[in-house]
């Protein structure tokens, strides 16, 4: 990277976990004719802001395959039992010093559009030192955008708090960008069902 390139972002989206509520592999449920895990990966890609990372785990020789001709990166996490927290720490430990920048994302937020994503996009590139997180229900969560400078803290996370537990830590520092649609968090059936026929 030279002083004039703009900053690089890499986007993650996880996709490991057992979707124990759902009752069966909840990446593979299908909305808009297509499943969970190739919506999330699309919107990323679609993202253009730099390299992607899917994360699988459970049932992972069942999903890699759908991400076969994509041009995203897939990584299996052999420790997804832990939770979330093992997902992220291998991501962030594998771009450390290779980005600017890492964009988390998650496989159960499918109503997050590509232009929730750009949103948040738009406002890290201009404080591309600053933590960027998407804000509905009185929070704030995924998606989220998180300097270089917090990988290392990414990268030392444990069980299954995920990010939450770095974004809490910068509570009066982070850039809010308000996304409802980060609300619909897909954990059963009905969920999603209620997300098809919301208009």
């Amino acid at each position: 990277m030279t002083i004039d390139s703009p900053p690089v972002l890499h986007t993650v989206v996880l996709a490991a976990g057992a979707s124990r509520r759902y009752g069966s592999p909840k990446q593979l449920a299908r909305l808009a004719g297509q499943t969970l895990l190739e919506g999330a990966t699309a919107r990323a890609l679609a993202l253009g802001a730099g390299p992607v990372t899917v994360v699988l785990g459970c049932e992972a020789a069942q999903l890699a395959p759908l991400l076969r001709r994509s041009a995203a990166s897939v990584r299996i996490n052999r420790d997804w039992e832990e939770g979330m927290a093992s997902s992220l720490r291998l991501v962030a430990n594998d771009v450390d010093g290779q980005c600017d920048g890492l964009l988390v994302t998650l496989v159960d937020q499918p109503a997050v559009t590509v232009v929730d994503l750009q949103r948040l996009q738009e406002v890290w590139m201009s404080r591309s030192g600053s933590i960027v997180a998407a804000a509905y229900s009185g929070t704030v969560g995924v998606p989220a955008i998180f300097p270089a400078s917090c990988l290392a803290q990414l990268g030392a996370l444990r069980g299954d708090a995920g990010a939450r537990t770095v974004l809490q830590r910068h509570l009066d520092s982070l850039l809010r960008v308000p996304m409802p649609a980060a609300e619909w968090d897909i954990d059963h059936p009905e969920d999603l069902q209620a997300l098809a026929q919301s208009p």
